[in-house]
């Protein structure tokens, strides 16, 4: 997989190179130069198979010439040993679940296949440090893919107070090579931060920096093999709903749609932070700060992967809207939609999950466990959410932190 910059700045590099640096040093985005379109009698012999194997055969497709024999599969299905149910509410209506991952969130899926990958391009000389800007499941999906990992250290920047309790626990209770840093601002201040580390050549080469959020190909890739085994569980090809708020997993299943995979299109439901609906309405790309909103994972105001999903659509917004819709969902409309769910199906959703499900189509992506959200759920279906034995574990232990203002010579200064 030859990669290059979405700002066309850069030279281009391979799918290992293009991990190891995380972001492209002209500041843009790695996207696969091509992306082979695979036969429609290929996707059909991949009908009825398992996920893993699924996995494999799209990673092989795409990159196995960079990996020596077996280890691309090995690394593959150790990363995603754990399952993807697809429930059915009726009436048409699926929803898969993506939440079945160590950390309980769909971020496991990028996060422990980028842990592998890192641990294996790694030189061996001195020690990576993976930095990763958090609103909610990042931190921990990424904290425990390269907890006590050899040559890695990470750092995680998430907005101080602005986390569910769960998530916090997550990512400030690991110790060892994992550092907590609670920046006294919105995510869109520590996305800002991580950005101008990577752009600070000297401070990018002392400290050995690599990302891990969705602006990493390496971890994004991974996200298009849930999408491409959602649309082959159908017998038409779906629209899904993607709830979305730094659009990497939007941008993940537009690769699998270019690669072939049955899908019609998308859904990209936001919070009220609605950079991207406007973006469809007008062709402009119009960032606002950040508001704090029932689903903090999708509190977004400047996009990463907006910029990648221009890119794989030629900044052509008139094709963009040919294949995706995308409206604001306000904190009523997710409470009324959690309700919803649970009365008609009886089906207890978190608050991500709800917004996927408002954008009303056949399959839709259900991203976080519903009781790392309690606080939220638990009031609205008016009983409890039992907290899986992992995560009570987690609230038990004790949190160490980090504060810091959200400036880069601060950040600077604990690298």
């Amino acid at each position: 997989m030859i990669c290059i910059s979405t700002r066309g700045k850069a030279p281009a590099v391979s799918f290992r190179e293009a991990v190891v640096a995380g972001l492209a040093p002209d500041g843009g985005l790695y996207v696969p130069e091509t992306i082979p379109r695979l036969s429609a009698a290929w996707w059909e012999q991949q009908r009825g198979r398992p996920f893993q194997d699924l996995a494999v055969a799209i990673a092989e497709e795409m990159a196995g010439d960079e990996f020596a024999g077996g280890v691309l599969e090995t690394t593959v299905r150790d990363a995603l040993n754990f399952p993807i149910p697809i429930v059915e509410l009726g009436r048409g209506l699926r929803v898969v679940e993506l939440f079945h991952g160590p950390t309980f969130a769909f971020k496991d899926f990028g996060a422990r296949t980028l842990a592998r990958l890192v641990s294996q391009f790694h030189d061996g000389k001195g020690t990576i440090t993976v930095l990763v800007a958090t609103s909610g499941d990042t931190g921990g999906a990424v904290a425990h893919a390269f907890h006590n990992l050899a040559g890695t250290r990470v750092v995680v920047l998430y907005p101080e107070g602005q986390v569910s309790e769960v998530q916090e626990a997550q990512f400030t209770t690991l110790g060892g090579n994992v550092s907590a840093v609670a920046v006294r601002g919105t995510f869109d201040d520590c996305q800002r931060l991580a950005k101008e580390a990577f752009a600070d050549a000297a401070l990018h080469s002392r400290a050995r920096l690599t990302s891990a959020n969705s602006i990493s190909l390496g971890r994004l890739i991974p996200q298009a093999f849930y999408h491409a085994y959602a649309a082959l569980q159908s017998a038409e090809p779906p629209v899904i709903s993607v709830p979305s708020g730094n659009f990497g997993n939007l941008a993940a299943g537009v690769i699998a749609m270019r690669l072939g995979a049955p899908i019609a299109g998308f859904a990209a439901p936001t919070t009220i932070n609605d950079t991207f609906p406007r973006y469809l309405a007008s062709g402009r790309v119009e960032p606002r700060p950040s508001v704090t909103t029932l689903a903090n994972a999708m509190d977004v105001g400047n996009p990463s992967n907006l910029e990648r999903l221009r890119w794989l659509f030629k900044d052509d917004v008139h094709a963009m809207r040919a294949v995706i819709s995308s409206s604001p969902q306000p904190d009523a409309h997710v409470r009324a939609a959690i309700g919803e769910l649970h009365e008609r199906f009886g089906y207890v959703a978190d608050p991500h999950t709800a917004i996927a499900y408002l954008g009303h189509t056949p399959v839709f992506l259900s991203t976080a466990h519903p009781a790392k959200f309690r606080e939220v759920v638990e009031p609205v279906i008016n009983r409890p959410v039992p907290l899986p034995e992992a995560l009570a574990a987690t609230l038990a232990q004790k949190k160490v932190v980090v504060r810091i203002a959200p400036v880069l010579g601060e950040l600077a200064g604990l690298l």
